[in-house]
């Protein structure tokens, strides 16, 4: 009997040892950081940055002993989750992580399809979560626990508008998205109203959409070649920029084509090939002639991983460092989880001033960071090369 005894008390033990956040492992307390990516789906080179991006954080966190709060050093464990690009996985991905795993902070989605669902389960769950790419407003909008690491495609819509009549003083734009995607619906939309905004109503002579997984775009680019369009802005993913780019140009256009910050991944210019060369798009980061942290950062993921990190690798970084100091400054880790969850988001909504490789951050109340859009032209060589940075007024 008072073996039996032993055995439910050791049970319920270990069992309380496992329901918080904060974790004991014999006298060792560890940190869960939940990472939300698509590791698998359509963009697999997204979730690739992410990890490597993560796992290189990690290294350094390992190497310095831990975080350290209040005086103590924490080990730190990341629990990655695949979304598959689908915006149902990236919800049952979050909900995991929070009541399963019951992680501290939640790095990710990075697309706008996945983190719009998945922030809106963060927020009710009360779980602070970054999302490092998403452009989307309603990633954050209400949502007092979500934050992101980028700008604003309300931002980013007027900088390409003006940017383009600026640059080539066209006054006539075709525009093509995918209509079942947030954030190139999204962006498209943005784009539109600042170009009319300029050049007045009906200078978007050609507005059209297409659905995810569709590859042949003839039909449209047929209606956008005939539309007396000067530009075509499309804000795509990089499996998708490829099919377009190649297709306009066997159709006849010989315009430019501008893209948004969903070009910056390498695997653009690896499937596009020279029809990419001299086309310019807004992003978060330049890599080709980087300075100081941020290309010791390129440096080391190239040499560890064989090629040059994407904006979403370096948006990866920089929230993550983040998620770091925000704990760094949480005060102390009580095991409890609902308040170091809440501690944490604390600390994170007062940072200012944060140097970023991707650029300096100071959060809005609605946990926007206010930041600068570099703009970058695809080299003959297939390198983004910095053209010009775009700061809000």
């Amino acid at each position: 009997m008072k073996r039996l005894l032993m055995v439910i008390v050791l049970g319920l033990i270990g069992a309380m040892v496992f329901s918080t956040n904060v974790w004991s492992l014999g006298r060792k307390t560890v940190i869960k950081i939940g990472i939300n990516a698509p590791i698998t789906g359509d963009i697999p080179k997204v979730g690739e940055g992410t990890k490597y991006a993560a796992q290189m954080w990690l290294a350094d966190i390992n190497k310095a002993g831990g975080i350290e709060v209040g005086g103590k050093k924490y080990p730190v464990e990341l629990v990655i989750e695949d979304n598959e690009a689908k915006a149902e996985s990236a919800v049952k991905a979050n909900t995991k992580m929070i009541t399963d795993d019951e992680v501290l902070f939640i790095v990710g989605p990075q697309s706008s399809k996945q983190a719009v669902p998945a922030g809106d389960v963060a927020n009710n769950y009360e779980t602070p979560m970054i999302t490092p790419w998403s452009t989307n407003p309603d990633s954050t909008k209400d949502r007092p626990y979500v934050f992101r690491g980028c700008f604003l495609d309300p931002f980013q819509g007027p900088v390409l508008a003006n940017f383009i009549t600026e640059e080539f003083k066209f006054t006539k734009a075709a525009v093509l998205y995918d209509v079942a995607s947030d954030y190139p619906k999204g962006l498209a939309e943005f784009f539109k109203q600042a170009w009319e905004k300029i050049h007045g109503a009906g200078s978007v002579v050609a507005f059209e959409s297409f659905t995810t997984k569709d590859a042949d775009f003839s039909s449209q680019l047929s209606k956008i070649t005939k539309s007396g369009a000067q530009v075509l802005f499309t804000p795509q993913y990089y499996n998708e920029v490829a099919l377009i780019v190649q297709q306009a140009h066997e159709l006849g256009w010989k315009n430019p084509i501008v893209g948004s910050d969903s070009w910056g991944s390498a695997e653009t210019v690896t499937l596009c090939g020279k029809d990419c060369y001299g086309q310019f798009f807004s992003t978060h980061y330049a890599a080709a002639g980087a300075k100081g942290e941020t290309k010791a950062f390129i440096d080391r993921y190239q040499k560890e991983h064989g090629y040059v990190p994407d904006d979403v690798a370096a948006l990866t970084w920089d929230s993550l460092r983040l998620v770091q100091k925000a704990i760094e400054s949480s005060g102390k880790i009580t095991g409890k989880i609902k308040k170091d969850r809440k501690a944490v988001r604390d600390a994170l909504a007062k940072i200012k001033n944060f140097k970023g490789i991707t650029g300096d951050m100071t959060f809005t109340e609605e946990g926007d960071p206010i930041k600068c859009a570099v703009i970058v032209r695809i080299s003959d060589k297939g390198e983004y090369e910095f053209y010009k940075s775009v700061c809000p007024n």
